[in-house]
């Protein structure tokens, strides 16, 4: 996670929190005048529309406020869904026996990219088999991480 997202997430838990939401996380992307601002959520009872629309109500008068971004951009604000972006490492520990996808800020090996099925998430390190290896990442080295949706 970047700096900038670091000081988004630790901005906008509490607002999000307040109205009664998880906080999952934050992404902003860079891309000149069309940058995004992407905010996930999440609720015992899911997400709808309606959500998205009030927590980006929330956070837009906070972010108002506050003025942490110096350019333009986009307020997304979104359900994880089923490829649920992974932040955390709470979220990696929650897909135990799951297959995700990462990329590492630096390499492992001669690799930035995997793919394998959660063994272990303890001690700020992942576990993952990947064609019946096990390879161990450091959470901190991971600068994105998804769920693989399962379709049993």
């Amino acid at each position: 996670m970047s700096q900038l997202e670091q000081k988004l997430t630790d901005m906008l838990t509490a607002p999000v929190e307040a109205i009664g939401f998880e906080m999952v996380g934050v992404e902003f992307v860079r891309a000149g005048k069309h940058s995004t601002l992407r905010i996930y959520i999440d609720h015992p009872d899911g997400i709808a529309v309606e959500h998205c629309a009030e927590v980006s109500h929330q956070v837009s008068a906070v972010l108002d406020v506050e003025d942490p971004i110096s350019t333009e951009y986009n307020l997304e604000v979104s359900s994880p869904g089923m490829d649920r972006p992974l932040f955390k490492e709470a979220h990696y520990l929650a897909c135990l026996g799951e297959v995700v996808t990462l990329r590492t800020r630096m390499p492992v090996g001669d690799r930035r990219n995997f793919k394998g099925k959660v063994l272990a998430c303890e001690s700020g390190n992942l576990t993952l088999e990947i064609d019946n290896q096990t390879h161990v990442l450091a959470i901190a080295n991971i600068e994105k991480g998804n769920l693989v949706p399962s379709f049993d």
